[in-house]
């Protein structure tokens, strides 16, 4: 007898079905091997593929989390839309939630069809030559707008490129500059101060992802970046959004919140919808 695993298909970061980020929960993964979970990651071909396995000390479930191509120790849309998913199907309870994963014990808020994910330790890198990352995104330098691109991260580094909202909307993946420069990814994006608003766009071609419509890991790394720009407030809390995934057909709501403390970001957070679309089970490799 061929053996399946039972899976779900739910859009995150979307307030109706076909919008948002898809995600497939592959669930009671325990017995799948590291080769086997790669291989259905693959067949469905997702930005990101998670496989939930029992909890270890201190957590109430387990998740890997793979793309295409690469398994990721952490992401945003993958965990938000585990949870979200678990809590439907009465597998763990909702409200205060810890997800262990690859980047650790992380707690979420599960109320109805929406989570909070609080991020990791955040952290801050130097900044990067801008001309791989434009190239990259099919930009010129007129396109540059705000600071210079740097990396942040929260679990999950990404390289942040502070560009026009018109060059956001035009941005094209160059397949052929990301190789040559050895881009794996870069987060494009346009920044709205008066209503702190982000318009993002994520392309990751070194994890197998043209471009992906809607990061929670990049949400959450940006508030980051931003206070580290200067363009939040350096003490207490501050809230932003970001909407992304609208040049793919699936537009997408991420809702973030940074806190800050002399200076330097200490604790980030990003919420969204979860919509679930299908189901089914899948062969094991």
């Amino acid at each position: 007898m061929t053996a399946t695993c039972p899976y779900e298909i739910v859009d995150v970061f979307a307030d109706r079905p076909y919008t948002g980020n898809p995600l497939a929960v592959v669930l009671d993964a325990e017995d799948l091997s590291t080769e086997q979970m790669q291989a259905m990651a693959r067949e469905f071909n997702l930005s990101e593929t998670t496989f939930v396995l029992p909890p270890g000390s201190g957590a109430d479930y387990r998740v890997r989390i793979f793309t295409p191509g690469a398994e990721l120790p952490f992401a945003g849309h993958p965990s938000v839309g585990t949870a979200v998913t678990l809590a439907r199907l009465g597998r763990i309870p909702a409200g205060e939630v810890i997800q262990d994963c690859g980047g650790g014990l992380l707690p979420i808020t599960v109320t109805g069809d929406r989570a909070t994910l609080t991020g990791g330790s955040p952290s801050l890198g130097a900044e990067v030559d801008p001309s791989p990352l434009l190239a990259t995104a099919g930009l010129t330098s007129e396109d540059l707008l705000g600071p210079p691109p740097r990396v942040a991260g929260v679990g999950l580094d990404h390289v942040f490129l502070a560009v026009s909202d018109d060059a956001v909307a035009s941005a094209r993946l160059d397949l052929a500059a990301a190789r040559t420069h050895d881009v794996a990814k870069v987060y494009v994006f346009s920044w709205d101060a008066e209503r702190r608003h982000a318009h993002g766009r994520l392309f990751a071609p070194g994890l197998g992802i043209m471009e992906d419509p809607a990061t929670g890991s990049a949400a959450l790394a940006l508030g980051v970046w931003l206070v580290a720009a200067g363009l939040l407030p350096d003490d207490g809390e501050a809230a932003y959004s970001i909407a992304q995934g609208a040049e793919m057909g699936r537009p997408s709501r991420l809702d973030c919140t940074v806190t800050a403390s002399g200076g330097k970001a200490e604790r980030t957070t990003v919420a969204g919808q979860v919509v679930p679309v299908a189901r089914g089970e899948i062969v094991v490799p």
